[in-house]
């Protein structure tokens, strides 16, 4: 019995200007992955994104992904120090992020010190607070 293929839904005009303007390849070098990314950024800035310029986006996105996994090295960084990094960024005190411990600062102290090691309970909390995946905080052997 013969399989039939489903056509897909032909792209929309909008879908079709956006890879007009700037036509989804291959990125070979870091100029073009600048491009890639000005691209990316503005639509990312726009309010309302259509179900077309999202998955323009999400193309665009996965040509810049696969440039950067292979051509950039990212160093290694341990839990602590992208927590810091985030508290940094986000203006955020050891107090603010009492909660993510259990209500305790000292604990919180003691992990941005090195007394303590960020403990799975911390770590899930510490992802979902972020937004960022829990093994971005899990140090692994060097």
């Amino acid at each position: 019995m013969a399989t039939t293929m489903q056509r897909p839904t032909p792209p929309s005009n909008e879908y079709l200007e956006l890879v007009r303007a700037f036509p989804p390849r291959m990125i070979h070098d870091d100029e073009e992955l600048d491009q890639a990314i000005a691209v990316a950024d503005e639509l990312l800035d726009r309010p309302d994104l259509s179900s077309d310029a999202r998955d323009y986006l999400a193309v665009l996105g996965l040509l810049i992904e696969d440039y950067e996994r292979a051509q950039v090295e990212l160093p290694i960084v341990s839990g602590v120090d992208l927590l810091r990094h985030l508290m940094e960024e986000n203006d955020l005190s050891q107090s603010d992020l009492a909660p993510l411990f259990g209500g305790n600062r000292s604990i919180v102290s003691e992990v941005l010190n090195g007394k303590r090691r960020l403990a799975l309970s911390h770590v899930q909390r510490l992802a979902e607070y972020f937004g960022l995946p829990v093994d971005l905080f899990i140090d692994r052997e060097r």
